[in-house]
Formats: C-alpha cells, structure tokens, sequence
C-alpha cells in the first residue's frame, strides 16, 4: 500500500493483512535490537513504540504514561491498524576475544491499544517493569516489557528461538 510511516522504528510499511473472513489496513512497525543474554527475558521500549498506555508501580507511585504511537493511523487511503513487533538478538560476550556470540532470538507482538483492558488493566495486572532511563538526569520515560507475563497472557506472542542444532524451533501457540 503506497502509504508513507513516520516513527521510531527500524521498520515501518503500510500493507494489508488478508484474513480468511476479512482483510484489515495495517501500519506495521518492526524494531529490533541487540541485547546481551542478561536481558533476554524483557525488551526496553520507547513510549513513541507503542500504542498502550503503560499503567504500573515505579517507586511506590502509580505511573499512567501513555503510548505516543496511535492506536489507528488515519491516512488518505483509509484508517490503519497499529502493529508493533520486537525482535530482539540475545548475545553473549566471548571472553578470549572482541567477537560475540549470537545465542537466541526473541519475536514479540506488542498489543495494539485497543486491547488495553486485556493486558494490563491497571498497575497490578501489568505487562510492564521499568525502564533503563533515569528522571533525575532529564532522560525520557522508556519501559520494558517482561516476555514471561507477555507469554502467560497470550503465548503465541512471545517465540524465542534458541540457535542450537539440538533445540529445534517450535512455534508456541
């Protein structure tokens, strides 16, 4: 679909999504990222990635941020649907040389906003932890998305594929 994207995302591409009943306009975003084996069970995000509000805990306060990417991008050719998914490269530093070691993947959907109340209602039952940004140094509001909570809401959005000859990959439904 000849429609042009704008965000912080390394990919953006408008398209349609055909379905077996019916077909939907879709803003499609990709963002992907490297991030050491540490880290694997969470993805940092941007509030300009997600259409969500982030509702949770941080420092004994609630927090109620909300996502800067709309939840349907309205456009000449008609409204698209806001889809957001991470990819994120899960690597492990080797320590006799300067080389890194790639050992698993993980492909997340983000819910778009209008599935808010599904997936983190409010602070307690949340999607959400913390973000690496620090308010004290004027650094913007960033979160991270915990994959195990992700997954235990709906699994089929969480897959992680570990690069191991005798670990095949199996979808997660």
């Amino acid at each position: 679909m000849p429609v042009r994207l704008f965000g912080k995302m390394d990919c953006m591409r408008a398209r349609y999504l055909f379905l077996p009943d019916f077909s939907v306009r879709q803003a499609l975003f990709v963002d992907s990222k490297a991030e050491h084996i540490s880290g694997q069970r969470t993805a940092t995000i941007q509030t300009a990635q997600t259409s969500m509000k982030i509702r949770q805990w941080r420092q004994r306060s609630i927090v109620e941020e909300e996502g800067k990417l709309p939840i349907v991008i309205p456009t000449q050719r008609g409204e698209l649907l806001t889809t957001t998914i991470f990819v994120n490269y899960n690597y492990t530093e080797e320590t006799n040389s300067k080389s890194n070691q790639l050992l698993s993947i993980n492909i997340l959907c983000l819910p778009n906003g209008l599935l808010q109340e599904r997936y983190n209602p409010n602070p307690d039952d949340t999607i959400w932890l913390a973000g690496r940004n620090a308010p004290s140094r004027g650094e913007a509001f960033r979160v991270r998305i915990s994959l195990p909570r992700l997954k235990f809401k709906q699994r089929w959005r969480v897959q992680s594929i570990l690069l191991s000859p005798s670990v095949p990959f199996i979808w997660d439904d």
